[in-house]
């Protein structure tokens, strides 16, 4: 498969603090579903907004061949408090695709649309987020996400506060859409038992890559329920 990301060497830190990831080769290939995961302050988010290129190398390098990049925050620093509907979150995914201004493009009307409706939530586009539950409300900014026609989607601890069905739910999802798409996908949980079932490849980070293959190779002390923040 053509290659998507692949670091090289890479270490970070912020500031003067001590690094964050220190000599870390990854490769991912194009159209590959996998799950980033580690303790808080392992480096798994930093890891990703590298590859988003929100934060620049220490050293090594860093290089994506996607161009179109989809990127779903932390869900505690996404505000839901808007009054605004599915649809219209779903739209403003839109914009980096759709002319400035004027009413939105037949293109921009389709995309939201079909972004809707490859969640599921066709019945609710014309809700307010406020009365969805929590699952709903993230399938809402995969859309959000879908809408802009994403080459890499990359998520950040994205079922953070909702229940084990509705994480599976959505890890179901990310790998239909990955599927149909040919979409890669890059989900960065501290959480791996809901997801461990759907993605292709588990990458744990400590600093340093500390396993990287398929879950079902993972130790198997890591499949405690007290290893389940690891």
């Amino acid at each position: 498969m053509p290659l998507a990301v692949r670091l090289d060497h890479v270490s970070f830190a912020y500031g003067h603090g001590p690094p964050v990831l220190r000599d870390v080769d990854l490769t991912v290939d194009r159209g590959e579903f996998v799950a980033i995961a580690g303790p808080n302050g392992g480096g798994k988010t930093t890891l990703l907004r590298l590859v988003l290129g929100l934060e620049q190398a220490t050293s090594g390098h860093v290089h994506v061949a996607l161009g179109r990049r989809g990127y779903l925050a932390q869900r505690a620093q996404t505000p839901i408090d808007a009054p605004l509907t599915v649809r219209e979150l779903v739209g403003a995914g839109r914009v980096a695709r759709s002319r400035l201004l004027g009413p939105p493009a037949r293109a921009d009307r389709q995309a939201v649309r079909e972004a809707i409706e490859r969640v599921g939530l066709n019945a609710q586009a014309d809700r307010r987020l406020t009365t969805l539950s929590g699952g709903q409300q993230q399938r809402a900014f995969i859309a959000k996400a879908l809408a802009g026609e994403p080459e890499l989607l990359a998520l950040d601890e994205p079922t953070t506060g909702v229940d084990v069905e509705a994480q599976e739910a959505v890890a179901g999802l990310l790998q239909r859409l990955g599927g149909e798409l040919g979409m890669t996908v890059l989900y960065v949980s501290h959480e791996f038992g809901a997801v461990e079932h759907f993605v292709e490849r588990l990458v744990l980070v400590r600093e340093r890559i500390v396993f990287d293959g398929p879950p079902s190779d993972l130790p198997g002390v890591w499949h405690d329920p007290s290893h389940a923040h690891a």
